[in-house]
C-alpha cells in the first residue's frame, strides 16, 4: 500500500549554499589534521553502522523513484580546452528498491542524437543511477574499468583505508528549515599502489548518515588501460526527516590510447537526478527475480515524453565539467600529495597535431617531426617535440610543460625555430595547407621563433576566464626554400628581426550579452627600439533551434596595433580563404582591421547533407601615413570588400564545399573545400 507521497526532498546539495564553521572537532587554527585519530574513526564506525541498520529499519520496507539524466560522449584535446559532441543520450529510469537490500531499474526512455558518427556502445551502469552508493564493492563497467574496489565505509574499510577529519560544514538553504551540518572525511588507501578509493565521504552530523561522496581513484584500480580517469560525484537528500536517500550523481570518465598521447581524448560524462519518490508500495515478486537492469521496448523508449529537449542541459551547462567534478581532482590531489591519479603510462609518444608528424609548405619544405609525453609521480607533464625541415636544413623544436596532471590551466614553453603565420586570420588547418602546397598554392606566411613563454588561465576553460601570458622570443624572417622554376614563387613575407618581449591578456566571456559571446585580446611587445601594443574584440552570436532544422552563426571582429615603429608581424592580412574569399589571397594589408561573417545553414538529408549561406565583409587600412614594408606586396587602402556564397555541409557537417563570389571590382568566383574549424587544431 502506498503509506505517502512526500514533497520534494528537504535538502539537495545543488541547491544549498555550503559555508565552512570552524566547530565541533574540527582542527583548531594553524594544526594539521591527523589521520585515523581516535575520533575520526568512531565517526566512520558510525557511518558504517547507519548503513547497516538501512536494511534493517521497519519504516522503510520499499520505494520507487524516477530518474532523469543526460549522457554525453565528446572528444577532449590533450593540449588544449577544447571539447567537439559526438553523441548525446537522454535517459528516463524508474528506480525500485525493497527491503533488505534488493535493487532494480528499469529504462523505460532512451533517445539519442549523433553529432559526428560513432557506433559506441555504453555499460548499463553508464545509462543508470547508483541506488546503494556502490556496496561495499566498487565496480563499474560490468567490471571492465573498476572492479571490486573496497568502500571507505565498509567492514574492511579501516584495514585499507586512511581517514582525517577535513572540516566541518553548515549547509544551509531557505524556506524556514534548519540548517544540515555535516563532517568532511578524506580518505585515501594505506598502500596508494593498490585499487583504493580517493576523495572525501560527507557525513551528517547527526546520524552520520552519508550525505554526499566526491571521489576518483588510484590507478591501480583501472583494468581499462585506456582510463586516464575515473571521478564520481554522489549526493544523497534527506527524505522525511529519517532517509538518506540517491538525489544526484555524476560520472566522468576519459580514455586515450595507452602508447599514444595524440590529438584527443574520448570522455563520457553521466548526470541524473532521482525525484518522485513513493515509499512503501507494494511491489511485485516478479519485478526482482530478473536481471538488476530491466528495458522496456526499443520503440517506447523512443517515444517516451521527456520533459525537456535532449539538448535542455547542454544549451544551459555546456560541456564543461561541473564544479563537483573539478574538485573531485584538487581534492584527490592534495589528499594524495600530489601523487600520479591517472592511469595511463608515464611515457608516450606525442603529437599535437598531424601536421606535427608531416607537413609541407614554401617556407620549410618537407618536414617530418616525432614527439614523447612524460608524466613525473608528483602529476607535471612534459611534452617534448622535434623535427627536421629538408628545405632549410634546420632544426625545430618545442618543450612544453604543464603542471598538475596535464591541466592546461599553466602552461611553460619553450621553443626552437618554430614556425608561426602572420595574421590573425588562419586560412584553414596545416594539413590542408600542406596538400596544397604539393599542389603549388602556399597559403601561409611563415616566420621563425624561438624563446620561453609562460601561460595562465584565472576561471574555467569553458566559462568566463582570463588569460596572462609573458615571454621573450626571437623572430627570425623564413625565406623561401621551394627549388626556383617551381609553381610556389610567392616570397615569403620577410619581418624585422630580433629579441621581442611581450605580456598580454585575453579575456574570454561567454553569454556576456544574451546569446553573445565575446572575447578581449590586448598586449604590448618590444623588439629593439620598437614599442607597440595590439587590441582586438571579438563577439560571436551563435543559435541552432531545439530540433536542429537550422542553425546561425554571426561573427564580428575588429583590432589595431598601436605604435609608429611596429614590425611586419605585427600587421593584420585579409583577402582570401579564412577571411575575405574571392578575392586575392591575403592582399589587403593594414594596422587596422574589421570583419563581418555570417552563416545561415539547415540539413537536407541529416546528417549527410546540408545547405548553408555564407557571406563577409571587411577592411584593413595602415594609419596615417605608414605604407607597406620593405619587400612585402599588397594594398593599403583598397576600401571595404565583401563576399558572398553558397555551401554544402557533408558527412555530419566535417566537409565544407563553397562556392563564393567576391563583391567588388576585383571580386572574382572561388571554390572552397574545407573541413569543420572544430577540427583545424587537430590536423
Amino acid at each position: 500500500m502506498n503509506l505517502f507521497r512526500p514533497p520534494p526532498p528537504m535538502f539537495g546539495l545543488a541547491t544549498l549554499v555550503a559555508t565552512a564553521l570552524l566547530c565541533g572537532p574540527s582542527p583548531s587554527v594553524g594544526q594539521a589534521p591527523e589521520w585515523n585519530e581516535p575520533r575520526t574513526l568512531e565517526l566512520v564506525r558510525r557511518a558504517l553502522e547507519v548503513r547497516r541498520s538501512l536494511v534493517v529499519d521497519s519504516l522503510l520496507q520499499s520505494y520507487r523513484s524516477d530518474a532523469r539524466g543526460f549522457v554525453y560522449f565528446f572528444l577532449d584535446r590533450n593540449d588544449s580546452d577544447e571539447r567537439t559532441l559526438v553523441k548525446t543520450d537522454q535517459v528516463a529510469l524508474e528506480v525500485f528498491w525493497r527491503a533488505p537490500d534488493e535493487t532494480r531499474q528499469r529504462i523505460v526512455g532512451l533517445r539519442d542524437r549523433k553529432a559526428l558518427p560513432t557506433n559506441i556502445q555504453y555499460h548499463l551502469d553508464h545509462l543508470t543511477v547508483v541506488q546503494d552508493e556502490f556496496g561495499d564493492r566498487i565496480r563499474l563497467g560490468d567490471g571492465d574499468e573498476v572492479e571490486s574496489v573496497p568502500h571507505p565505509i565498509a567492514t574492511d574499510g579501516e584495514a585499507v583505508y586512511d581517514y582525517r577529519l577535513a572540516d566541518s560544514l553548515t549547509l544551509e538553504f531557505g524556506g524556514g528549515r534548519e540548517p544540515v551540518r555535516v563532517y568532511e572525511v578524506e580518505v585515501r588507501p594505506k598502500n596508494p599502489d593498490r585499487p583504493g578509493f580517493v576523495g572525501a565521504v560527507y557525513l551528517d552530523r547527526a546520524s552520520a548518515a552519508i550525505v554526499r561522496m566526491t571521489f576518483t581513484f588510484t590507478p591501480a584500480s583501472y583494468v581499462d588501460p585506456y582510463l586516464d580517469y575515473i571521478r564520481i560525484s554522489l549526493d544523497n537528500g534527506l527524505w522525511m526527516q529519517r532517509f538518506w536517500l540517491p538525489y544526484r550523481q555524476e560520472v566522468e570518465l576519459r580514455r586515450e590510447l595507452p602508447q599514444l598521447d595524440f590529438l584527443a581524448g574520448s570522455v563520457i560524462r553521466g548526470r541524473f537526478e532521482i525525484r518522485d519518490y513513493r515509499f512503501n508500495e507494494t511491489l511485485p515478486d516478479l519485478l526482482f527475480a530478473g536481471r538488476t537492469v530491466l528495458a522496456v521496448p526499443e520503440a517506447q523508449r523512443r517515444a517516451f515524453p521527456f520533459e525537456e529537449s535532449i539538448y535542455a542541459e547542454l544549451e544551459s551547462e555546456g560541456l564543461e565539467s561541473s564544479v563537483a567534478m573539478e574538485e573531485v581532482t584538487a581534492q584527490a590531489r592534495q589528499i594524495v600529495r600530489d601523487r600520479a591519479l591517472s592511469g595511463l603510462a608515464p611515457l608516450r609518444l606525442h603529437w599535437n597535431s598531424v601536421s606535427d608528424a608531416v607537413r609541407h609548405n614554401r617556407a620549410e619544405g618537407l618536414y617530418l617531426g616525432v614527439g614523447t609525453t612524460v608524466r613525473s609521480p608528483l602529476e607535471t607533464m612534459l611534452r617534448l617535440h622535434g623535427g627536421w625541415s629538408f628545405g632549410r636544413e634546420d632544426p625545430t623544436a618545442r618543450a612544453e610543460l604543464t603542471p598538475r596532471g596535464g591541466d592546461p590551466a599553466t602552461r611553460l614553453v619553450a621553443e626552437w625555430r618554430a614556425p608561426r603565420d602572420i595574421g590573425p586570420f588562419s586560412p584553414g588547418n596545416r594539413l590542408f595547407s600542406s596538400l596544397a602546397s604539393l599542389a603549388g598554392e602556399d597559403w601561409t606566411d611563415l616566420y621563425l621563433v624561438s624563446g620561453v613563454s609562460v601561460e595562465h588561465r584565472l576561471g574555467p576553460a569553458e566559462g568566463r576566464h582570463l588569460r596572462l601570458g609573458a615571454g621573450w622570443e626571437d623572430h627570425r624572417s623564413a625565406g623561401l626554400t621551394i627549388e626556383p622554376g617551381t609553381d610556389l614563387r610567392r616570397p615569403v613575407l620577410p619581418v624585422h628581426e630580433g629579441g621581442v618581449a611581450r605580456l598580454d591578456a585575453a579575456l574570454a566571456w561567454p553569454r556576456a550579452v544574451g546569446e553573445v559571446d565575446l572575447t578581449l585580446v590586448g598586449g604590448v611587445a618590444h623588439l629593439d627600439d620598437r614599442v607597440w601594443g595590439t587590441t582586438s574584440i571579438g563577439a560571436t552570436y551563435a543559435r541552432t533551434d531545439s530540433w536542429q532544422t537550422w542553425s546561425m552563426r554571426l561573427g564580428a571582429r575588429a583590432g589595431a596595433t598601436l605604435g609608429r615603429e611596429r614590425p611586419p608581424q605585427a600587421l593584420f592580412l585579409l583577402g582570401g580563404r579564412g577571411s575575405l574569399p574571392g578575392h586575392a589571397h591575403r592582399d589587403f594589408v593594414g594596422d587596422r582591421y574589421w570583419l563581418i561573417e555570417g552563416q545561415v545553414g539547415r540539413p537536407v538529408h541529416a546528417p549527410w547533407v546540408g545547405v548553408h549561406l555564407l557571406a563577409a565583409a571587411g577592411e584593413s587600412w595602415m594609419s596615417g601615413d605608414a605604407g607597406l614594408p620593405p619587400n612585402w606586396s599588397g594594398r593599403t587602402d583598397a576600401g571595404i570588400r565583401g563576399s558572398a556564397g553558397v555551401g554544402l555541409d557533408l558527412f555530419w557537417n566535417v566537409v565544407s564545399l563553397d562556392v563564393v563570389r567576391g563583391l567588388g571590382p576585383d571580386g572574382e568566383w572561388t571554390l572552397l573545400v574545407g573541413v569543420s574549424p572544430r577540427f583545424h587544431p587537430w590536423l
